[in-house]
């Protein structure tokens, strides 16, 4: 059974997101960014100001391979110090 990979929201992209959680086809991590943006321009606001997390490790190339049974962590910018 395919696991797909999970695409975890948080804070304002949650909000926009609508949901917590959304899963996708093992793809280039810009092609599950913009699948998830696709209808929702508020998420496609939010996730342009958005660092990412692979399996809990930075992602700093968006053409990284994301592969199934992996999750990626979605993160506005944080207020503060």
């Amino acid at each position: 059974m395919n696991k797909g990979v999970e695409l975890r929201f948080f804070a304002s992209a949650r909000a926009a997101a609508g949901v917590d959680t959304a899963t996708f086809l093992s793809a280039p991590l810009s092609s599950i960014i913009a699948q998830a943006c696709e209808s929702n321009p508020a998420l496609a606001h939010v996730v342009s100001q958005c660092s990412f997390l692979l399996d809990s490790v930075a992602v700093h190339d968006q053409s990284v391979l994301v592969r199934d049974g992996s999750v990626v962590d979605v993160l506005p910018r944080f207020a503060g110090g």
